[in-house]
């Protein structure tokens, strides 16, 4: 089947929302305080994540959100990139309808992914990752927030 065939066949996924921009951070605190002093913004909430081997806060910006990560050890995937790259962009989220169409549809495109399934993350938002080597270099995370 090619390209515009499968097009015609699989649910086009619309994005709904730039959901979160996530910055890695060696201490969450401090970065936390730096947007307090620069901004004058304040984390809506602050969440342990284990499944992510993550600490984030979340900044409200607009209807989207700052993430800032501070990793929960040198092991987990936060903590390899900023031992790699040091502080800074992590990924680009957005929010999605369906997360199982998103990942169908982008299964059918031959998207490198990361999760072919959804996992939980923070806000206990149903989340997957798509590999940075799929498009222009940058992971992507879709986001399913869950009611309730």
């Amino acid at each position: 089947m090619t390209a515009p065939e499968r097009r015609n066949t699989l649910r086009w996924v619309k994005l709904l929302n730039l959901d979160h921009v996530a910055i890695a951070v060696e201490n969450l605190d401090r970065a936390i305080e730096g947007y307090r002093n620069r901004y004058r913004v304040e984390p809506l909430y602050r969440e342990r994540v284990d499944e992510q081997g993550v600490v984030e806060a979340m900044i409200p910006v607009g209807g989207s959100f700052v993430q800032l990560l501070e990793p929960l050890g040198g092991e987990t995937p936060v903590g390899r990139f900023l031992s790699k790259h040091g502080e800074g962009l992590h990924h680009v989220a957005y929010a999605v309808s369906s997360i199982e169409a998103a990942l169908e549809h982008l299964k059918g495109e031959g998207a490198r992914l990361i999760d072919e399934t959804p996992r939980v993350g923070g806000r206990g938002a149903r989340i997957a990752f798509v590999h940075p080597g799929d498009l222009a270099g940058t992971l992507i995370e879709l986001v399913e927030l869950v009611d309730g």
